[in-house]
């Protein structure tokens, strides 16, 4: 069985509304481990005793540092779990994969498609991640679930890069495909609606219940090889509830990859 590892990335810098994220990563595992929740998940696994490694949190000082540092896990045969940070981290994430991996499926969970050629004039924005995925091939298939914020140009570049966009307004989940290759996940909580999910920098209501995320995990048909939760904004967070849900679906997402 392969090992898994899990990395926390603090990194909020190409945030655009609102820093926060970076202070994430620590916050999920207390709720995880804090002893408020057993470690099984839904499909009885449980996560305890099991061959997952925690190398800890990372400040992040230079964006392509987490490049490095995911591949350096990589390195050792290793699936891989990414407590973030804002989105952007999850394009030096996949580049890290793509040698290993160079054909890749994505199930992207976001109320945005996060697709702009650039925002603010910066091409690394955390509205940007998945523009730099497609344009360089890194992922064979991109599936969207969530999307409730598409504007003109967004649209034109998921025609572009044939994004396969699940929408909210008309959403089926049994219309959601199956993978044909190693699948990652990339799960932003703002594609949770803000009930359930109000620790976000980026409230965006008529999104997803916690229910439907966790049965779209445990849906997955192929093999989940990495996975990252991201857009964790404690400052805006109430009685943890978010902090609870993000360890809630870590679990879950581990168990997968189990």
């Amino acid at each position: 069985m392969s090992e898994i590892i899990i990395q926390g990335i603090q990194f909020d810098e190409k945030s655009s509304y609102e820093r926060g994220p970076a202070l994430a990563p620590p916050l999920i595992r207390e709720a995880l481990y804090g002893g408020s929740m057993n470690l099984f998940t839904e499909t009885g696994i449980t996560i305890e005793g099991q061959p997952i490694k925690d190398q800890g949190d990372f400040q992040i000082k230079d964006y392509f540092d987490i490049e490095k540092i995911t591949h350096n896990h990589l390195s050792k045969e290793s699936k891989i779990l990414t407590l973030g940070g804002d989105h952007s981290i999850t394009y030096p994430i996949i580049k890290a994969h793509h040698e290993k991996y160079p054909k890749l499926d994505i199930l992207h969970i976001d109320a945005h498609g996060d697709l702009y050629d650039e925002f603010e004039g910066d091409k690394y924005s955390h509205a940007c991640p998945f523009a730099r995925i497609m344009e360089n091939d890194l992922a064979t298939r991109l599936v969207q679930v969530g999307i409730r914020t598409l504007n003109d140009h967004q649209i034109k570049q998921a025609d572009k890069f044939g994004v396969e966009i699940h929408q909210m307004k008309n959403l089926d989940l049994d219309r959601i495909p199956e993978f044909d290759n190693p699948v990652y996940i990339s799960l932003d909580l703002d594609g949770l609606d803000p009930a359930f999910a109000p620790g976000v920098s980026h409230h965006e209501p008529g999104g997803l219940s916690t229910r439907q995320v966790l049965d779209l995990i445990h849906n997955v048909n192929g093999e989940v090889i990495g996975a990252d939760i991201v857009e964790y904004n404690p400052h805006r967070d109430h009685k943890q509830m978010t902090a609870f849900l993000a360890a809630k679906l870590m679990k879950e997402i581990l168990g997968k990859m189990l």
